[in-house]
């Protein structure tokens, strides 16, 4: 997947089929399988391919133009990363927002923190979450809150419309193809950071060390032409390519340091919110990036 430093990466279509009872995801000379035992949807939306299999190890996953979004067994750890790091860094999170994230793992983190009064989602491809309802109800079932307002549309045309009103907006995107690719360009930070109340925080979906790097220097230079403050943390999903999952972290206060969670959280805290990935130590050390990647990003991230 890894690019040119243009946008979008030269060669970034995924290929992927089933075939002898498996999922295989392809990138350039890279794959991903999963062993398939049922299809459970498949279409084309008004937006993008869609499809639902139960595989044999990972349980219901869910896949978009031919690249996987999520599954049963290990979407916690993408789910809780690109939500506390940002939740946990801010003072008071009342409203948030969420664009994309049809599946409701991100809303369903969100609403761990009292302090949310409001959580809207921004979805543009209602399948999604009509499926994620039915098939990935542990995600999805959080939708039906009284603090979720849905909203079914375009994220870039809901934030033009929506100015200063968010402590926290969080892009769950996926990879910058089709409807997708309005998410990665620097007009989208720009409308982001007008759409934050004082001293607020965005998370978005920062692609993979291991093929993305030129890429991800790019929403970093964009995003520091924009935000006074911005960082990079990892994270580890076994089921995204390479294993690993980047979140790019933007504020529009200067003397934010993203390395501190607000809260300490207990084990007895953790275990209340049925945390399984993400803790106080965990966040500390998600910024700590390998030396090749550190080295490659030395010039756009903060010291």
């Amino acid at each position: 997947m890894e690019g040119d430093g243009n946008y979008p990466p030269t060669g970034y279509t995924p290929q992927s089929r089933m075939s002898d009872g498996w999922f295989h995801e392809r990138w350039d000379g890279y794959g991903i399988g999963l062993e398939k035992e049922a299809i459970l949807e498949q279409e084309t939306t008004t937006y993008q391919d869609l499809l639902v299999f139960k595989s044999k190890s990972f349980g219901n996953v869910l896949v978009l133009d031919g690249v996987i979004q999520c599954t049963e067994r290990d979407e916690f750890t993408y789910q809780e990363m690109i939500t506390h790091l940002p939740l946990n860094s801010h003072p008071n999170p009342k409203k948030v927002l969420v664009i994309g994230g049809g599946d409701g793992g991100v809303v369903r983190e969100v609403l761990k923190y009292p302090s949310v009064d409001q959580v809207v989602l921004c979805e543009i491809d209602e399948r999604v979450v009509e499926v994620c309802k039915q098939h990935l109800p542990s995600m999805a079932s959080c939708l039906s809150d009284p603090r979720v307002l849905l909203h079914i549309g375009d994220g870039i045309k809901y934030l033009q419309q929506h100015k200063g009103e968010f402590d926290v907006i969080i892009t769950d995107a996926p990879d910058p193809i089709g409807p997708a690719e309005g998410l990665y360009q620097k007009e989208y930070y720009e409308n982001l950071k007008k759409s934050l109340k004082p001293n607020g925080i965005i998370s978005c979906q920062g692609e993979t060390l291991w093929f993305d790097l030129p890429l991800i220097k790019q929403m970093i230079s964009y995003c520091r032409n924009v935000f006074p403050t911005v960082a990079y943390a990892s994270g580890n999903t076994p089921t995204y390519p390479g294993g690993h999952m980047g979140f790019l972290l933007c504020s529009t206060n200067p003397s934010l340091d993203f390395k501190q969670p607000q809260s300490n959280f207990s084990p007895a805290q953790l275990d209340s919110m049925g945390l399984k990935y993400y803790s106080p130590e965990i966040h500390r050390a998600a910024f700590a990036l390998p030396r090749h990647a550190r080295k490659a990003l030395t010039e756009v991230l903060d010291t």
